[in-house]
């Protein structure tokens, strides 16, 4: 998409589907917690892994 200057926002919890992103956002409570550039699928299951766990919970409180 960037010879056409344009952007693509795809909304998923596949992470498989999240690999074809150049970036991959992740959202917790509205708000961006983190985000991972070309990430893998298994990159991709790990942060949302790290991101859902009770310590994260706990800090975001």
């Amino acid at each position: 998409m960037d010879r056409l200057g344009a952007t693509v926002v795809m909304v998923t919890h596949d992470p498989a589907a999240a690999t074809y992103a150049d970036r991959v956002l992740f959202l917790a409570d509205g708000e961006i917690a983190d985000s991972l550039p070309r990430a893998s699928a298994e990159q991709i299951v790990a942060r949302m892994t790290a991101l859902t766990t009770p310590a994260y919970a706990g800090a975001a409180a």
